[in-house]
């Protein structure tokens, strides 16, 4: 089960990262007049490259849940942050650039980082499902968190504004990933169970307000300011929420837990580092004043 759920969680990564390239590419088409609010949806929803960028992401989240339904959290959320290493040649081949040492060499980190984390941490599955009262804690603290994001982001763009949004994002896409690990265990128990669970809702309303929100970091400043911490807060949160709700371990003792700690810093360094390559090609540089 653990090799499947890792080949599948590889399968969502680049499925996750041909649509982040697709839909990037399709906003970086607006015109920047165009770029905000009700008409920047109005110019993207017909851009066939955005609603192709629009079925990647379906299918990732479907091959995602697929993933979360055989394998932990703690084993998933690590490996979708490699379709950061997806998406830099696509992006880097649809703008005519070639990958640098620098970006090969945080990409061998990642690589490095999450092979050993898996081997030596050996995460393992918890429950599937948590009691609400389970929960609570977690959603408290995730409520507060988020709300401090979004007051504290103001309303004038900028990179702090991006990055404050980008965070809020992160934590709900975390909470996205952890509940949609319930919900698939819901699936077969019927319609009437899935349509009664507060987790169906809860997941609905998560996922709806993580993509809302992402739009609104995207368009409050550089993608170099808000990717990362989109990147590297979902799987921070999902694996925070794996163990502290639904009672998934890592499987270590002694200096393994130095090591453990090592590798997790590796990890969301290196996931940074790309995601600000990523956000740097999928970004034009402006024309200087007066060129043609």
């Amino acid at each position: 089960m653990t090799l499947l759920a890792g080949a599948l969680a590889i399968l969502a990564a680049l499925l996750f990262a041909i649509a982040s390239v697709a839909q990037r590419g399709a906003a970086a088409d607006v015109p920047d007049d165009d770029a905000r609010g009700g008409r920047l949806l109005a110019r993207l929803v017909r851009s066939p490259r955005w609603w192709a960028g629009t079925a990647g992401d379906t299918g990732g989240f479907v091959v995602q849940a697929a993933a979360l339904g055989v394998g932990s959290l703690l084993l998933v959320q690590p490996l979708l942050v490699t379709t950061v290493l997806f998406a830099l040649p696509l992006e880097a081949r649809m703008n005519g650039r070639r990958i640098g040492r620098r970006e090969v060499r945080w990409a061998l980190v990642l690589v490095a980082a999450l092979a050993l984390f898996v081997v030596v941490g050996e995460p393992t599955a918890g429950v599937d499902q948590a009691p609400l009262g389970s929960w609570l804690p977690a959603l408290a603290v995730l409520a507060v968190l988020l709300v401090a994001c979004v007051l504290l982001a103001g309303r004038r763009r900028s990179p702090r504004r991006a990055a404050l949004l980008a965070v809020g994002t992160g934590l709900l896409y975390g909470l996205t990933a952890a509940l949609t690990k319930s919900v698939v265990d819901l699936l077969g128990d019927g319609p009437i169970a899935l349509l009664t669970a507060w987790e169906t809702w809860a997941l609905i309303f998560s996922a709806v307000g993580g993509t809302l929100l992402q739009q609104a970091a995207f368009s409050a400043g550089p993608l170099a300011a808000s990717l990362p911490a989109v990147t590297v807060g979902e799987p921070v949160v999902a694996a925070v929420l794996g163990i502290t709700v639904l009672g998934e371990q890592v499987l270590a003792d002694g200096l393994e837990w130095g090591l453990i700690g090592v590798l997790v810093v590796c990890m969301v360094t290196a996931t940074a580092a790309l995601s600000r390559s990523s956000a740097a090609i999928a970004t034009p540089e402006p024309e200087p004043v007066g060129s043609r």
